[in-house]
């Protein structure tokens, strides 16, 4: 983790996608989110989407964004650092960014979050591992989704990884199959030190899958949110089926599965809140009603690299209006 960073605390989010059930009771693992369609018509219908986004309700306590819905995630912790991952990562250590994909993007345009030297900072683990580690230790914590696989898997990953850029399928992305209570007493652990998320892993002889998340977007916090600012590295995963969740009871009080419209809708019903990179990317993975079609595409994409995006609140007739990314405003490029 960047200690030197004065402005701004470094952290990751997960948005994670998972495909419908299919057959009798499919309908049983999805949220229902009920909303007026006035003036929505250019989202699509729910009944176009094969999947559902996780979203979580942050509790009306938290000091950063209370009662919002978010994407699973959180700030990095120096153990998602630790020199300890080596141990866990050995057959990965002689592959760059322990086999993660090489990303085509100009070191001189990473953002710093990932362009920054890690080594120079007292860590040999990359900050690509890293902030991936960070969000699957979050999206742990917060909904009790482990996504891991064990070692001999991961080999096979790694071996197998140019066959599946050309799949059409979403394969290797699955959560644990370890049973509930062994679940709970780990994510208990891991919710009181973080570091635990190491211990757990050497124990059950796991691998958290960062191979299964790809680069998707790095938000920084409006400097109107002052004292508390983040960037944000945001990844993206695709799932076949809905897992087993369950909130947090402390940063975290409900949660919910639901289309991308579903979402949208609800928060411009003004029935729910969510921040404007929540707003952003949910709009673009309208886009993208498939979930076959989202995972090749963030797949692929993931490899071109991503910029680095700061919303903008301004106001204007009494009313605050936030400004995203390629809005054509003259008060955004002066910001």
């Amino acid at each position: 983790m960047n200690s030197s960073l004065r402005h701004w605390r470094e952290a990751a989010t997960l948005i994670l996608a998972a495909g419908h059930k299919l057959g009798p009771g499919s309908l049983s693992s999805r949220t229902p989110v009920t909303s007026s369609s006035d003036g929505l018509s250019h989202l699509p219908h729910k009944s176009c989407f094969d999947y559902d986004v996780l979203m979580l309700k942050r509790s009306s306590k938290s000091g950063f964004m209370p009662n919002a819905y978010v994407f699973p995630g959180g700030t990095v912790d120096s153990s998602d650092f630790s020199s300890e991952w080596l141990d866990i990562f050995q057959s990965f250590r002689n592959f760059p960014n322990f086999g993660l994909r090489r990303v085509k993007q100009p070191p001189e345009t990473r953002p710093p979050i990932f362009a920054t030297d890690r080594l120079k900072l007292g860590s040999p683990i990359p900050g690509e591992v890293a902030f991936r580690i960070c969000a699957l230790r979050e999206t742990f914590e917060e909904s009790g989704v482990l996504m891991v696989v064990s070692k001999t898997e991961g080999e096979s990953l790694l071996k197998g990884f140019e066959d599946r850029l050309d799949t059409d399928e979403v394969t290797h992305n699955k959560v644990s199959e370890l049973d509930s209570s062994e679940l709970t007493k780990w994510r208990a652990l891991v919710n009181q030190n973080p570091s635990n998320f190491i211990r757990m892993c050497r124990e059950l002889e796991v691998l958290p899958n960062i191979w299964a998340l790809h680069e998707w977007g790095n938000w920084l916090t409006p400097k109107e949110r002052q004292p508390n600012r983040f960037d944000t590295a945001f990844f993206i995963c695709c799932l076949q089926e809905i897992p087993q969740t369950m909130q947090d009871e402390r940063e975290i009080v409900h949660f919910k599965w639901s289309t991308p419209s579903e979402i949208l809708q609800s928060f411009q019903a003004r029935e729910i809140w969510i921040a404007p990179p929540q707003f952003y990317e949910l709009s673009r993975m309208c886009r993208l009603p498939l979930l076959n079609d989202l995972h090749n595409f963030s797949s692929k994409r993931g490899t071109e690299g991503i910029e680095h995006w700061l919303p903008v609140i301004v106001s204007e007739d009494g009313e605050n209006v936030t400004l995203m990314p390629g809005m054509n405003h003259s008060l955004y490029t002066q910001h």
